[in-house]
């Protein structure tokens, strides 16, 4: 489960958002600091979350020593006025957060910033003037505290941590993946590292005003370390779970990590708090089957561990994506069987482990799939691994609200609080669309009359777990709400309307960060671009026919001059934003972009159509086209022979999967593709050909005769973004001219594992309409194709939402609604379009040669 999604879900009930966002003041730890006149020699500036304040003197290097102050919610107010007399003092150059809540949203048990979290930066030019604001901010701050910050090394008694790293905004591409860089002596940019361990880069000499703080580590506090940790369960900047072996000897325990002041939850309390309750709760569970026994609880260098007995198993939520029965495309009567008994005896199984729980007077209060532990090889034997939130039944406590989408209901006490849990698990088995409810109550219903008509269950089985989770303050359930979708033949045209207004409806042009609600991806690349961001979705919008809206247009622009895109991709960069763009006419602000990047792109390794050189080159060979430009194509072709020589040397596929449209290398053929296409050379087609294959391997068959991407050990997909849905998209453009490409034999498979019943998501890069528009590029469809995107369709009204006057479609994890390209409304709005009218549903994807869909 990728907590980072349950940190964008407290700012607001609907959408995805940082929570600096919400009611409360963007600006209270920088409205009480007094702006140094300008006359003095100061600018402010506000970006995002920081303000950063800078004298005027020589610029700051490009690199070079920070220090980062932390502070808790208690003392920040005065850690950050000592920071500003400080710095003023010494004319010295540095940042800081705006406000409280960004503080709490950076340091809370869901942030995954394991490289700690700081209240401010200051950049310091030379190695004298780092040591004098070092011995003056460090007798200033001496009795204060904050959360570590494992990344620097700390510097005296107080808050500051110090650490080498870039001043200025600097990228390299780093395993595929574009990362913060500093410059090597030698001009070479390499990852500016910022990993939970101070680590100095090999040709950086360690100041003189720094040697007494490096002296204590060598005393080598991992030398007194009683375990050996084997590998990271779950790590952050609350600190971690890691499985780890005795040095003394014996077996595997699970050793648990808390850092002081660190990873506050909803109540504040700090991951020590918290695992000082876990080993109460665990001493008062000693012996109850399925709680793991505590070893030792020790402290050191300020962090504080918990050993603990390691129970095997793996998650009830990855158990659930491996034998979830209707991902298969046919599911027989008998696999529905023999997934239902087994799912009741885990069912009664957990009920039991709880019910043993209760009698020793605790409550679990955080009970969901990813904390229920099933050992397959011990008959299903189930176990329980989390006890943060647990509590004395009889004290009257209630844990914090809980995992978005497994939330208990404020008027739950007591014991309670878990049944609702179980009740909740026990619907989730045989349907894990669950966090729905959260978005819209009245599902429930629908939830349970489906797993009531499609599994063999025992009467009253659903029933049962509709009367324990469904609201008290109402004595009936809330009232189904019936939308377009739900009619036995919607009328298409109103739909894809409604999802326009409601898409409309979202946009917040006040906001500077974003235009449109989508992916939490919006907080790391902006909310400009065109995966995630206002450019797809303003694309969308032209080319379904919704219209053109030039106050967003003008949003758009004014966002890309403020803040210019520090990525050159197309899904997440400048090139995805100078093609929307310019096919709006805005030919000026598109070549500017175009020519920023240019740097960028000469940096680029990464061969993807998202975020590399696919995405750019057939940016490139599109304002080629539209431009009859031959210096864009000169371009394109660079970019192309860059692609076919990373071809030749790319690198075996690793364990996570990067198969498929938007990340492996189906964007690239898509390139070679339309090379062919324009120059009339074969050999382009070969290296298509050859990309899918590389694609293909990937891929695994399973005995249903699906063909689907390998994602670790456990888990198959079958998306457009990564997934068997891509590399299909870009097979069958393949196959329009080359159909005896080898890549093409595997097109029926392909197609196959785009047939399943149950999809997780509604979405078209991530989910099931994905699936839809790969299934209708088959130029000639067959019945059981046009059965299959007849059915996908018709899945659409369980994830429609009404907002507003439109409808709205929950976005990856189902916690909120998203109106982006990627994962939301617009997605689903330009595969609507592909599927009825045939265009094209992505750019440089092509067109649908199939019939539209059979669209009632």
């Amino acid at each position: 489960m990728d907590l980072r999604y349950e940190a964008f879900c407290f700012a607001d009930p609907l959408f995805y958002d940082e929570q600096q966002e919400a009611d409360a003041p963007a600006d209270d730890f920088a409205t009480p600091l007094p702006l140094p006149l300008p006359a003095a020699g100061w600018t402010a500036t506000d970006r995002g979350v920081w303000r950063s304040m800078c004298p005027e003197k020589d610029g700051l290097p490009a690199q070079g020593w920070q220090i980062h102050v932390a502070a808790g919610l208690d003392n920040a107010n005065r850690v950050l006025a000592q920071v500003y007399e400080c710095c003023v003092t010494h004319r010295v150059a540095y940042k800081h957060l705006r406000s409280k809540v960004t503080l709490l949203t950076r340091n809370s048990k869901y942030a995954t910033n394991v490289g700690g979290v700081e209240l401010a930066t200051i950049y310091p030019v030379d190695h004298n003037e780092l040591d004098r604001v070092l011995t003056d901010l460090s007798a200033r701050l001496a009795d204060e505290h904050g959360p570590a910050i494992p990344s620097g090394l700390h510097y005296g008694d107080g808050p500051l941590y110090v650490r080498y790293g870039a001043f200025a905004e600097q990228w390299v591409e780093h395993d595929g993946t574009r990362v913060p860089a500093i410059r090597k002596p030698d001009g070479r940019l390499v990852p500016d590292n910022r990993k939970p361990t101070f680590s100095l880069p090999d040709w950086v000499k360690l100041p003189a005003c720094l040697q007494s703080s490096i002296a204590p580590r060598k005393g080598n506090p991992q030398a007194r370390f009683p375990y050996r940790v084997a590998s990271p369960l779950h790590v952050s900047n609350g600190g971690g779970s890691y499985l780890a072996h005795p040095k003394a000897g014996g077996d595997q325990v699970v050793l648990k990590e808390a850092r002081p002041h660190a990873g506050l939850d909803e109540a504040h309390a700090d991951a020590t708090e918290r695992l000082h309750r876990e080993h109460a709760v665990l001493d008062r569970l000693a012996g109850v089957p399925g709680v793991p026994r505590v070893i030792e609880r020790f402290t050191i260098s300020e962090r504080h561990y918990l050993a603990m007995e390691h129970l095997p198993g793996t998650s009830l939520a990855a158990w659930l994506t491996r034998h979830y029965p209707l991902t298969r495309k046919n599911s027989t009567a008998a696999e529905l069987a023999a997934y239902t008994r087994r799912a009741l005896d885990i069912v009664a199984a957990v009920e039991k482990t709880i019910e043993a729980v209760h009698t020793r007077g605790i409550v679990l209060g955080g009970l969901h799939p990813v904390n229920i532990l099933i050992d397959e090889e011990d008959h299903d034997r189930i176990s329980l691994n989390d006890f943060e939130t647990a509590f004395d039944a009889e004290a009257g406590d209630r844990p914090a609200p809980g995992a978005p989408g497994f939330r208990v209901p404020a008027d739950r006490v007591g014991v309670e609080i878990d049944e609702h849990a179980i009740a909740a698990l026990r619907l989730w088995l045989f349907l894990p669309l669950w966090p729905l409810t959260e978005l819209a109550p009245a599902k429930l219903r629908r939830i349970a009359d489906f797993v009531e008509r499609r599994f063999a269950l025992p009467e009253g089985y659903a029933d049962a777990a509709v009367t324990v989770l469904a609201p008290r303050e109402n004595s009936t359930e809330p009232a189904p709400v019936h939308t377009e979708l739900d009619h036995e033949k919607p009328d298409w045209s109103l739909v894809r309307k409604q999802i326009a207004e409601a898409i409309l409806a979202g946009a917040t042009p006040e906001r500077q960060g974003r235009l449109f609600p989508g992916d939490i991806e919006q907080s790391s690349v902006g909310g400009a671009c065109f995966g995630v961001g206002a450019a797809g979705v303003l694309h969308a919008l032209d080319v379904t026919g919704a219209g053109r809206f030039p106050e967003h247009e003008r949003w758009l622009i004014d966002a890309v001059r403020r803040d210019p895109p520090a990525r050159p991709g197309f899904y997440d960069g400048s090139s995805g934003i100078a093609y929307v763009l310019e096919n709006f006419g805005h030919h000026d602000e598109a070549g500017k972009l175009l020519t920023s990047s240019a740097r960028l792109v000469e940096q680029t390794t990464d061969h993807s159509l998202e975020s590399g050189l696919a995405g750019i080159g057939l940016t490139l060979l599109h304002f080629a086209t539209v431009r009859q430009d031959n210096e864009f194509g000169r371009q394109a072709l660079t970019t192309a022979v860059r692609l076919a020589e990373a071809l030749e040397t790319a690198a075996p596929p690793g364990n996570s999967a990067r198969a498929g449209l938007l990340s492996g290398w189906s964007g690239p053929a898509l390139l070679f593709i339309r090379l062919f296409e324009r120059t009339g050379e074969s050999a382009w087609l070969s290296f298509a050909d050859q990309a899918l294959c590389r694609d293909l391997e990937e891929c695994i068959e399973v005995d249903d005769g699906s063909l689907l991407v390998r994602d670790g050990a456990a888990r198959t997909l079958p998306y457009a973004g990564v997934g068997s849905a891509g590399i299909l998209l870009a097979a069958e453009q393949l196959a329009r001219h080359r159909p005896e490409a080898e890549a093409c034999a595997s097109i029926p498979a392909l197609r196959e594992s785009c047939r399943g019943e149950f999809v997780a998501h509604p979405g078209l890069l991530n989910g099931r309409c994905g699936l839809a528009v790969a299934l209708s590029a088959n130029p000639d469809p067959d019945q059981p194709i046009r059965a299959t995107i007849d059915q996908h369709l018709a899945w659409l009204a369980w994830y429609a939402v009404p907002y507003k006057d439109g409808l709205a479609f929950p976005g990856h994890r189902l916690l909120r609604l998203s109106m982006d390209v990627k994962t939301g409304g617009a997605g689903i709005l330009l595969s609507l379009a592909a599927l009825f009218d045939g265009t094209e549903v992505l750019p440089f994807v092509g067109g649908t040669l199939s019939s539209p869909a059979s669209g009632r």
